[in-house]
């Protein structure tokens, strides 16, 4: 997976990567010609006393060292500019991948795991590349050429290099053999790390509420002290290369000195030559433990390669339609026929054969248990997910067949957790319609009853909301969520559980002032409470991800028991009925349950 995550990402950075090869090509020739030009410096010019030779020699050594800086200089300058950008394409990649998945892929990696995969992970191949264009293209040219000049200057010490090399790899093998487990879970304890960090940071208020910041404590604790475990076992074993490294090299020093001694005592080898071939046999060395030292960076930037190319292969579940379909009137008519929806490997599916239409100017609520499928229903209009069964048609085709951009354009959700990005109220307003004006920011505001909390917050539409609009309650969230999707004026108006956190008198302002502006539009609400629903112009009732009733309020009254024993849930026997309640009885001071119902409240009562 590494060497094609290499191959594929780094293909357009092939003239750099020339460009590398051969400045530290000449830059390590230019290395390994210096301590042949130290040894004539020493049998040709200090040996017979030759000033001259030894000015001339070492001005040549100068030029031949800048020439080697700068082309090292150079080559690091390059590499690093490579490997950025193959970090940076990496990174977009795996944002624009994960940006095309649909919720069950979002849901299989994991979130946390999506993160330290962009992250953390394209980093380690990231940096394996930057040391590959500094270390990894030396190591393999200073370990030839030392071994070639070293020859040059006293081929019976040659022996010394068959033992000395082989002795280095083998040692630092054997270490880097017991780390690459170690590694592998590296990557999954930052996972873990990183999960449980964001569990903590995003359910702050409820681990403070139920007083479990101890428990929180400890379990972070745990987290880190297993990832500190294994981190501390890898390093205490990368701790030991090094000093096996210096133990081969001085061992390896000692024995050219003492064998290089008895040979130019014999008069078979010159002293400057014996440093040559001293200072050749450390660069061969040098380059070895580079060469060891990237094999112990490949194993986790191979791993780590593994886990990217995982998410760059995985395709979403919802993919775009090869001849996509462009209907020639939007109407903006929705329709499911049959559909039913399944999660890969469940023993039952979420929904069975639901079928049903809503039409332009009406509004269809979903209603049912916890559990029926009401969210997962709405999911499937967007193709936030594909049913497993039957269809769902926008304008008369399936949205399986639609051009993507063309239903998403017509179609918006407020989630059940409506979520808001970092930025200014306009920011977030603006996220469905950049050109919107303020005005409209405004009229939109007004409609979703956030006019007034927002005029109060001292910069207005430019006050800052923070990731996630942690600094706003829910209600203000949901509401700002709701003024987002006018703003965007969709041809589908998908709700689900949208006005949860607000207080009975708001919901009915709300709902009333959504009627003039949704009249047109096809409009399905998932509630919890049947007051915001009762007068929705046809109520599906699911349960257990079927549908088990279809009607008015009143009809289902008698014809289903399911959204009876809803009802009456709710509900006293008196408040059950039909019966007409004035617009009057909706006060601030006077609030019931009959009193929400946003049939009791006309337009031109929102203020």
């Amino acid at each position: 997976m590494l060497i094609r995550l290499l191959r594929e990402r780094l293909r357009p950075y092939t003239r750099p990567l020339l460009l590398v090869v051969v400045l530290q090509l000449i830059g390590t020739m230019a290395s390994l010609y210096l301590p042949s030009l130290n040894a004539d410096i020493i049998d040709q010019g200090i040996a017979r006393g030759d000033t001259s030779y030894i000015l001339g020699t070492g001005g040549w050594m100068l030029v031949v060292t800048l020439v080697q800086i700068a082309c090292s200089v150079a080559a690091v300058y390059v590499g690093a500019q490579t490997a950025m950008g193959f970090g940076r394409d990496v990174r977009a990649a795996l944002f624009h991948r994960v940006g095309e998945f649909s919720a069950r892929e979002v849901n299989r990696f994991g979130a946390p795991s999506l993160i330290t995969r962009g992250t953390n992970d394209v980093q380690q191949v990231q940096m394996l590349v930057l040391l590959s264009c500094t270390m990894l293209v030396t190591a393999p040219i200073m370990c030839f050429g030392g071994v070639v000049m070293a020859l040059q200057e006293d081929t019976q010490l040659s022996w010394l290099m068959l033992v000395c090399v082989p002795v280095l790899v083998a040692s630092i093998g054997v270490v880097i053999v017991r780390m690459v487990p170690g590694f592998r879970s590296m990557q999954t304890r930052i996972d873990d790390v990183n999960r449980i960090l964001r569990e903590q940071i995003t359910g702050i208020r409820v681990v403070r509420a139920f007083v479990r910041e101890p428990e929180e404590t400890a379990r972070f604790e745990r987290a880190n002290a297993e990832l500190t475990d294994v981190a501390l076992r890898v390093g205490r074993l990368q701790a030991r290369i090094f000093p096996i490294v210096m133990l081969v090299l001085n061992v390896s020093s000692v024995a050219v000195l003492w064998f290089g001694a008895g040979r130019i005592d014999a008069g078979q080898m010159q002293v400057g030559a014996l440093t040559a071939f001293l200072t050749y046999l450390t660069q061969i060395l040098m380059a070895v433990m580079m060469a060891t030292f990237m094999t112990m960076m490949i194993p986790r930037a191979a791993v780590c390669a593994e886990r990217i190319v995982e998410v760059l292969d995985t395709a979403s579940s919802v993919a775009p339609p090869r001849e996509a379909v462009v209907p020639s009137g939007a109407t903006g008519v929705l329709e499911l026929r049959g559909a039913g929806f399944a999660y890969p490997g469940a023993a039952e599916p979420v929904l069975r054969n639901v079928t049903f239409t809503a039409r332009p100017g009406t509004t269809t609520a979903i209603v049912g248990s916890t559990g029926a499928g009401k969210t997962t229903l709405l999911g499937l209009v967007p193709r936030l997910f594909d049913v497993t069964g039957g269809a769902v048609l926008v304008d008369g085709v399936d949205v399986r067949d639609l051009e993507p951009e063309y239903l998403w354009g017509r179609v918006g959700i407020v989630p059940q957790r409506p979520y808001l990005f970092s930025g200014t109220v306009a920011s977030n307003l603006r996220y469905g319609n950049p050109d919107a004006t303020d005005e409209q920011l405004w009229t939109a505001l007004e409609v979703a009853q956030a006019a007034e909390f927002v005029r109060a917050m001292p910069a207005g539409l430019d006050a800052p909301i923070a990731q996630g609009g942690t600094n706003v309650s829910g209600g203000q969230r949901q509401r700002l969520a709701i003024a987002r999707l006018l703003v965007r004026a969709p041809q589908i108006y998908l709700f689900d559980d949208s006005f949860s956190a607000l207080d009975l008198a708001t919901d009915a302002r709300l709902r009333a002032a959504l009627r003039p502006v949704t009249e047109t539009a096809t409009v399905l609400v998932v509630a919890q409470r049947v007051a915001s629903i009762r007068d929705a112009d046809q109520i599906v009732v699911l349960d257990d991800g079927a549908v088990v009733g279809i009607g008015t309020h009143d009809e289902l009254l008698g014809t289903s028991p399911t959204y009876a024993e809803i009802v009456a849930s709710q509900f006293s026997a008196d408040e059950i009925g039909p019966e007409e309640i004035s617009p009057e009885e909706i006060s601030p001071e006077k609030i019931s349950a009959e009193a929400i119902s946003a049939e009791k409240i006309s337009a031109e009562e929102v203020v």
